[in-house]
């Protein structure tokens, strides 16, 4: 009887280790996990080669030299989700559970404690009659956010306005600020030179 235990015990670890077998890539290790790729999925594991974030095609592979692939950065990885059409990103802890849901237009991976986003903004206008329905307004802001997902600073001063469709939408807005060193950033002005602002 002790045997037919022992071996029902092991079945569910060798049906594990079966999930890291025959991947199509791995990638160098980022905050101690590495990604790796099976078939149009992403997952992660960690050192001891443990599938600790389970296979996945909502995560976002970040352009690393020649190669891409879904990164931890600051305990924390990119993810997207398309509502509509058009793709809101977010962020998922070591543990695969989103700690920032998908509603930023576009994102960066964390640099120490900060990322910067698209932080969408709807405005209401007011009430249409003669169509029955209510007239709003879409613009954004690029924002530094820490790991919870607060906003720190504003980094454009006006918003930009959108429409928020797919058919008008077809491209992820881009991000025109950067992280130039772990406390400054250079955010793009409206003549098309850098500010450098300290991130708070």
């Amino acid at each position: 009887m002790k045997k037919i235990v022992i071996v029902i015990l092991l079945i569910p670890f060798i049906g594990f280790a079966q999930n890291i077998d025959n991947v199509d890539y791995i990638s160098p290790f980022h905050n101690d996990i590495a990604a790796v790729k099976k078939g149009d999925k992403w997952g992660f594991i960690d050192k001891e080669g443990t599938l600790v974030i389970n296979y996945r095609n909502d995560l976002v592979p970040t352009k690393t030299g020649d190669l891409s692939y879904p990164v931890f950065s600051g305990e924390r990885s990119l993810i997207v989700y398309k509502k509509n059409g058009i793709p809101y990103f977010g962020y998922i802890d070591k543990s695969g559970k989103t700690v920032i849901e998908p509603q930023f237009l576009n994102a960066t991976n964390f640099k120490e404690n900060a990322a910067i986003v698209l932080k969408l903004v709807k405005e209401n206008l007011g009430r249409n009659d003669v169509l029955m329905k209510n007239v709003v307004n879409y613009h954004y802001f690029e924002v530094i956010i820490n790991t919870d997902g607060k906003i720190g600073q504003y980094l454009t001063e006006d918003p930009i306005h959108i429409t928020l469709s797919k058919e008008y939408l077809k491209d992820t807005p881009a991000i025109t600020s950067k992280f130039i060193s772990d406390n400054l950033i250079a955010i793009r002005n409206n003549n098309k030179g850098w500010r450098i602002r300290k991130i708070n």
